[in-house]
Protein backbone atom coordinates (compact mmCIF):
# COMPACT_ATOMS: atom_id res chain seq x y z
CA UNK A 1 0.00 0.00 0.00
CA UNK A 2 1.59 3.41 -1.10
CA UNK A 3 1.21 6.32 1.33
CA UNK A 4 2.62 9.94 0.96
CA UNK A 5 3.83 11.65 4.73
CA UNK A 6 2.66 15.70 4.67
CA UNK A 7 3.49 18.06 6.90
CA UNK A 8 1.42 20.65 7.90
CA UNK A 9 3.53 23.35 9.86
CA UNK A 10 4.68 20.39 12.40
CA UNK A 11 1.51 18.71 12.33
CA UNK A 12 2.45 15.33 10.54
CA UNK A 13 0.32 12.95 8.42
CA UNK A 14 0.25 9.57 6.73
CA UNK A 15 -1.70 10.01 3.72
CA UNK A 16 -3.41 7.34 1.69
CA UNK A 17 -5.53 7.09 -1.50
CA UNK A 18 -8.71 4.96 -0.30
CA UNK A 19 -11.04 6.32 -2.91
CA UNK A 20 -11.58 2.15 -4.19
CA UNK A 21 -12.33 1.51 -0.82
CA UNK A 22 -9.69 -1.33 -0.25
CA UNK A 23 -8.99 -0.58 2.63
CA UNK A 24 -12.07 -1.74 5.68
CA UNK A 25 -10.40 -1.37 9.02
CA UNK A 26 -9.24 1.98 9.39
CA UNK A 27 -9.17 2.26 12.65
CA UNK A 28 -6.70 -1.13 12.96
CA UNK A 29 -4.11 0.66 10.61
CA UNK A 30 -4.16 4.05 12.14
CA UNK A 31 -3.22 2.47 14.82
CA UNK A 32 -0.23 0.67 13.45
CA UNK A 33 1.06 3.15 11.05
CA UNK A 34 1.30 5.97 13.58
CA UNK A 35 3.10 4.23 15.75
CA UNK A 36 6.40 5.99 15.54
CA UNK A 37 8.54 3.36 16.80
CA UNK A 38 6.90 0.03 14.78
CA UNK A 39 4.86 2.38 12.20
CA UNK A 40 5.80 4.96 10.03
CA UNK A 41 4.94 7.50 13.03
CA UNK A 42 2.25 10.63 12.34
CA UNK A 43 -0.19 12.62 14.32
CA UNK A 44 -2.99 11.08 12.29
CA UNK A 45 -3.22 8.88 9.35
CA UNK A 46 -5.93 10.86 6.29
CA UNK A 47 -7.83 8.98 3.88
CA UNK A 48 -8.74 10.11 0.46
CA UNK A 49 -12.30 8.93 -0.33
CA UNK A 50 -15.04 9.01 -3.11
CA UNK A 51 -18.16 11.65 -2.29
CA UNK A 52 -21.55 11.93 -3.51
CA UNK A 53 -21.80 15.58 -1.84
CA UNK A 54 -18.38 17.24 -2.88
CA UNK A 55 -15.03 16.86 -4.74
CA UNK A 56 -13.56 14.13 -2.52
CA UNK A 57 -14.36 12.97 1.28
CA UNK A 58 -11.60 13.47 3.97
CA UNK A 59 -11.25 10.74 6.79
CA UNK A 60 -9.09 11.48 9.16
CA UNK A 61 -8.23 8.95 12.12
CA UNK A 62 -5.74 9.54 15.54
CA UNK A 63 -3.04 7.12 16.43
CA UNK A 64 -5.06 5.78 19.47
CA UNK A 65 -7.99 4.34 17.01
CA UNK A 66 -10.43 7.27 17.46
CA UNK A 67 -11.91 8.99 14.17
CA UNK A 68 -11.76 12.89 14.34
CA UNK A 69 -14.96 14.20 13.20
CA UNK A 70 -12.49 17.19 10.64
CA UNK A 71 -8.57 18.27 11.50
CA UNK A 72 -7.23 22.12 10.09
CA UNK A 73 -4.16 20.70 9.21
CA UNK A 74 -5.11 17.35 8.17
CA UNK A 75 -7.72 19.23 5.34
CA UNK A 76 -4.37 21.39 4.26
CA UNK A 77 -2.29 18.40 3.67
CA UNK A 78 -5.15 16.20 2.34
CA UNK A 79 -5.30 18.79 -0.38
CA UNK A 80 -1.68 19.03 -1.05
CA UNK A 81 -1.66 14.79 -1.22
CA UNK A 82 -4.54 16.05 -4.18
CA UNK A 83 -1.87 17.84 -6.40
CA UNK A 84 0.89 16.08 -5.29
CA UNK A 85 -0.58 12.72 -7.11
CA UNK A 86 -2.55 14.95 -9.88
CA UNK A 87 -5.91 13.47 -8.78
CA UNK A 88 -7.60 16.83 -9.74
CA UNK A 89 -6.16 19.65 -12.01
CA UNK A 90 -8.41 21.90 -10.07
CA UNK A 91 -6.89 24.29 -7.44
CA UNK A 92 -10.17 25.00 -5.59
CA UNK A 93 -12.27 22.06 -4.15
CA UNK A 94 -14.60 20.87 -1.68
CA UNK A 95 -13.78 18.24 0.28
CA UNK A 96 -16.54 16.26 2.65
CA UNK A 97 -15.57 15.55 6.74
CA UNK A 98 -17.62 14.95 9.40
CA UNK A 99 -17.95 18.56 10.26
CA UNK A 100 -19.90 19.66 6.58
CA UNK A 101 -18.40 20.37 3.29
CA UNK A 102 -15.63 22.63 3.75
CA UNK A 103 -13.64 24.60 0.64
CA UNK A 104 -9.72 24.49 0.10
CA UNK A 105 -7.42 26.51 -1.99
CA UNK A 106 -4.09 25.16 -3.11
CA UNK A 107 -1.49 27.60 -3.70
CA UNK A 108 1.82 25.70 -4.31
CA UNK A 109 3.41 24.43 -0.90
CA UNK A 110 0.53 27.25 1.17
CA UNK A 111 -2.81 25.70 0.99
CA UNK A 112 -5.99 28.15 2.35
CA UNK A 113 -9.31 26.27 4.15
CA UNK A 114 -12.27 27.51 5.08
CA UNK A 115 -13.45 26.58 8.47
CA UNK A 116 -17.04 26.60 10.27
CA UNK A 117 -17.63 27.15 14.10
CA UNK A 118 -20.08 24.47 14.65
CA UNK A 119 -22.04 26.13 17.89
CA UNK A 120 -21.88 29.19 19.68
CA UNK A 121 -18.26 30.05 21.75
CA UNK A 122 -18.91 29.80 25.38
CA UNK A 123 -17.21 32.22 27.11
CA UNK A 124 -15.20 32.27 30.93
CA UNK A 125 -16.03 28.76 32.04
CA UNK A 126 -14.89 28.11 35.49
CA UNK A 127 -13.04 24.97 35.19
CA UNK A 128 -12.17 22.85 38.48
CA UNK A 129 -9.01 21.79 38.70
CA UNK A 130 -7.03 20.18 41.39
CA UNK A 131 -8.94 22.32 44.17
CA UNK A 132 -8.55 25.99 42.24
CA UNK A 133 -10.82 26.83 39.00
CA UNK A 134 -9.46 27.95 35.70
CA UNK A 135 -11.04 30.42 33.41
CA UNK A 136 -11.39 28.67 29.88
CA UNK A 137 -13.52 29.46 26.62
CA UNK A 138 -15.49 26.67 24.46
CA UNK A 139 -15.70 26.27 21.25
CA UNK A 140 -16.31 24.04 18.67
CA UNK A 141 -14.46 24.53 14.84
CA UNK A 142 -14.97 21.29 13.47
CA UNK A 143 -13.96 19.65 16.96
CA UNK A 144 -14.37 21.12 20.69
CA UNK A 145 -11.33 23.20 21.95
CA UNK A 146 -10.87 24.93 24.86
CA UNK A 147 -8.91 27.81 25.12
CA UNK A 148 -6.93 29.38 28.15
CA UNK A 149 -5.31 32.62 28.10
CA UNK A 150 -1.74 32.45 29.99
CA UNK A 151 1.07 34.93 30.39
CA UNK A 152 3.78 32.75 28.86
CA UNK A 153 2.56 29.32 27.14
CA UNK A 154 6.30 28.16 27.95
CA UNK A 155 5.68 27.78 31.25
CA UNK A 156 2.85 25.59 31.14
CA UNK A 157 3.10 22.32 32.43
CA UNK A 158 0.91 21.11 29.77
CA UNK A 159 1.92 16.99 30.19
CA UNK A 160 -0.09 17.27 33.72
CA UNK A 161 -2.68 19.91 33.72
CA UNK A 162 -3.64 19.08 29.58
CA UNK A 163 -5.57 15.76 30.58
CA UNK A 164 -7.18 17.06 33.57
CA UNK A 165 -8.85 19.64 31.02
CA UNK A 166 -8.89 17.55 28.38
CA UNK A 167 -11.12 14.76 30.29
CA UNK A 168 -13.03 17.23 32.50
CA UNK A 169 -17.12 16.29 32.49
CA UNK A 170 -17.64 20.29 32.66
CA UNK A 171 -16.74 20.27 28.70
CA UNK A 172 -18.73 17.44 27.40
CA UNK A 173 -18.66 14.26 27.60
CA UNK A 174 -16.12 13.30 24.52
CA UNK A 175 -14.12 15.56 26.03
CA UNK A 176 -11.75 18.70 24.32
CA UNK A 177 -8.76 19.44 22.77
CA UNK A 178 -6.65 21.76 24.73
CA UNK A 179 -5.04 25.25 23.78
CA UNK A 180 -3.16 27.72 25.72
CA UNK A 181 -2.71 31.09 24.21
CA UNK A 182 -0.07 33.93 24.62
CA UNK A 183 -1.21 37.15 23.16
CA UNK A 184 2.55 38.08 21.75
CA UNK A 185 1.47 41.66 20.67
CA UNK A 186 -1.49 43.05 18.07
CA UNK A 187 -1.71 40.55 15.42
CA UNK A 188 -0.15 37.62 16.50
CA UNK A 189 -0.74 34.77 19.25
CA UNK A 190 1.44 31.93 20.26
CA UNK A 191 -0.15 28.45 21.50
CA UNK A 192 0.46 25.34 22.62
CA UNK A 193 -2.09 22.24 22.13
CA UNK A 194 -3.08 18.99 23.61
CA UNK A 195 -4.56 16.99 21.28
CA UNK A 196 -7.71 13.90 22.59
CA UNK A 197 -6.57 11.07 19.70
CA UNK A 198 -2.99 11.22 20.15
CA UNK A 199 -3.51 12.86 23.64
CA UNK A 200 -0.62 14.71 24.24
CA UNK A 201 1.16 17.70 22.44
CA UNK A 202 1.42 18.57 18.67
CA UNK A 203 3.66 21.08 16.92
CA UNK A 204 0.39 22.26 15.37
CA UNK A 205 -3.29 22.23 15.35
CA UNK A 206 -5.54 24.21 12.60
CA UNK A 207 -8.35 23.94 14.48
CA UNK A 208 -7.03 25.07 17.12
CA UNK A 209 -5.29 28.00 15.92
CA UNK A 210 -8.27 28.89 14.46
CA UNK A 211 -10.46 28.40 17.91
CA UNK A 212 -7.75 30.44 19.54
CA UNK A 213 -7.81 32.88 16.70
CA UNK A 214 -11.40 33.42 17.04
CA UNK A 215 -11.55 33.43 20.92
CA UNK A 216 -8.52 36.44 20.98
CA UNK A 217 -10.69 38.05 18.91
CA UNK A 218 -14.06 37.90 20.64
CA UNK A 219 -11.94 38.39 24.20
CA UNK A 220 -9.04 41.16 23.14
CA UNK A 221 -11.34 42.53 20.12
CA UNK A 222 -7.87 41.66 17.88
CA UNK A 223 -8.49 42.09 14.35
CA UNK A 224 -8.53 39.81 11.44
CA UNK A 225 -5.81 38.63 10.16
CA UNK A 226 -4.01 36.81 13.42
CA UNK A 227 -1.30 35.05 13.24
CA UNK A 228 -0.77 32.12 15.05
CA UNK A 229 3.09 30.94 16.07
CA UNK A 230 2.63 26.90 16.73
CA UNK A 231 5.16 24.99 18.92
CA UNK A 232 6.93 23.94 15.59
CA UNK A 233 7.26 27.74 15.10
CA UNK A 234 5.53 27.95 11.78
CA UNK A 235 2.93 30.58 11.51
CA UNK A 236 -0.58 29.89 10.28
CA UNK A 237 -2.71 32.77 9.24
CA UNK A 238 -6.25 33.14 10.39
CA UNK A 239 -8.55 35.47 8.36
CA UNK A 240 -12.28 36.15 9.38
CA UNK A 241 -15.26 38.53 8.77
CA UNK A 242 -16.42 40.18 11.84
CA UNK A 243 -19.28 38.02 12.10
CA UNK A 244 -17.38 34.76 11.80
CA UNK A 245 -19.72 33.80 8.88
CA UNK A 246 -16.25 33.16 6.93
CA UNK A 247 -13.15 31.92 8.29
CA UNK A 248 -9.84 30.82 6.78
CA UNK A 249 -6.39 29.37 8.05
CA UNK A 250 -3.99 29.61 5.54
CA UNK A 251 -0.17 28.24 5.88
CA UNK A 252 2.90 25.97 4.30
CA UNK A 253 2.86 22.08 4.06
CA UNK A 254 5.69 20.00 3.13
CA UNK A 255 5.35 16.69 1.32
CA UNK A 256 8.39 14.99 3.06
CA UNK A 257 8.97 10.85 1.48
CA UNK A 258 6.06 8.37 0.28
CA UNK A 259 6.62 4.53 0.84
CA UNK A 260 4.99 1.63 0.50
CA UNK A 261 3.41 -0.19 3.79
CA UNK A 262 4.01 -3.78 4.03
CA UNK A 263 1.23 -5.26 6.15
CA UNK A 264 3.46 -8.04 9.01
Amino acid sequence: MEFLKIVGSGNDFVVVDNRKNLIKNRKKLAIKLCDRKFGVGADGLLFLEKSKVADFKMRIFNPDGSEAEMCGNGLRCILRFINEKSISKKKKLNIETKAGILDGEIKGRDIKVKIKILENPILNIEIPIDNQKITGHFINTGVPHTIIFVDNVEDVDLSTVGPKIRYNKILGKNGTNVDWVEIVKNGYIKIRTYERGVEGETLSCGTGAVASAIITSLTYRMPSPINVITKSKEILKVYFEKNFEKIYLEGKTFYTFKGEWIEN
